[in-house]
């Protein structure tokens, strides 16, 4: 697991309580320091965080919270102003540029957050990335060599899927592509991996999935979205190597490798096929 993904794991009211500490640590130095040195850039450590791993509506009360703190702060260090109007205006000055930067943080988070999605997701049929995919799976081999339980990944190749392209159009081969998809997906658990790996292949990875198990899965989906294909009237099948890991492969490339050979033997011999393999290491 990522520094990142660990910390996104983190909960809200972590995040909460480790933002109200900062901004307490950050007024206790802005006391000690005196009003004379201006500390205000440092508030914006634990306003940024906040909204970076909460959300905006908690940056905006943090916002108010930084700016009471600032002020108590250089209070009771000793700042004066020659009028009482003075600190109402600084006050309101140091809030709204809190603000904004709430405002940024919020909407800089918003594009992150959308672009690893867009990273994460195939955009023509919204599986899994092949990016994506290669990370997951890599959690996966590294789960299974704690636990020693088995996984099983299938790797499927559309055939006469070119055919299709080049008859009715590319539009029409995007709908077969999310066709697939729906039709896999029905078909899968939460807990599955399923992605696109480009032009017409899908990989599905099965957690803790054993040999008999995967073959009442994966020829439920082959009989599944071969009868779609037909409804649709479109001549594609569908060639699957589906492997059953007992050993941990060495690496994703080897596992992908692996399975796609096995779909390969089906391809060479008749197509529109599942051959069932297991991997003992």
């Amino acid at each position: 697991m990522s520094a990142a993904t660990f910390l996104e794991k983190r909960g809200k009211p972590f995040w909460v309580i480790t933002g109200v500490v900062l901004v307490l640590f950050v007024g206790v130095i802005d006391y000690f320091s005196g009003f004379e040195l201006n500390i205000s850039l440092f508030y914006l450590v634990p306003i940024f965080i906040v909204v970076w791993f909460t959300d905006g509506q908690m940056g905006l009360v943090f916002s108010f919270f930084s700016t009471v703190v600032e002020f108590i702060a250089n209070f009771s260090a000793g700042l004066t102003y020659s009028s009482p109007s003075i600190y109402v205006w600084n006050t309101v000055l140091r809030l709204g540029f809190y603000l904004v930067v709430v405002w940024l943080g919020s909407a800089l988070k918003k594009t992150y957050t959308l672009n690893r999605e867009l990273a994460r997701t195939d955009y023509v049929t919204g599986a899994n990335s092949i990016r994506y995919f290669y990370e997951l799976a890599q959690i996966e081999i590294r789960r299974a060599q704690r636990s020693q339980r088995c996984f099983t990944m299938a790797y499927i190749d559309l055939d006469n899927f070119k055919a299709v392209n080049d008859r009715l159009g590319h539009s029409t081969g995007d709908r077969v592509l999310r066709a697939v998809t729906d039709g896999i997906a029905r078909h899968v658990r939460p807990a599955d991996m399923l992605a696109r790996l480009g032009g017409d292949e899908f990989a599905l990875l099965l957690p803790e999935t054993d040999s008999e198990e995967a073959k009442t899965v994966i020829n439920r989906i082959h009989s599944s979205i071969k009868s779609e294909m037909l409804r649709n009237g479109w001549m594609v099948t569908f060639s699957v190597g589906v492997v059953t890991f007992k050993a941990v492969p060495k690496s994703v490339d080897d596992m992908v490798k692996m399975a796609d050979q096995a779909m390969y033997c089906v391809k060479a011999d008749r197509k529109n096929g599942v051959n069932y393999s297991i991997y003992m290491g």
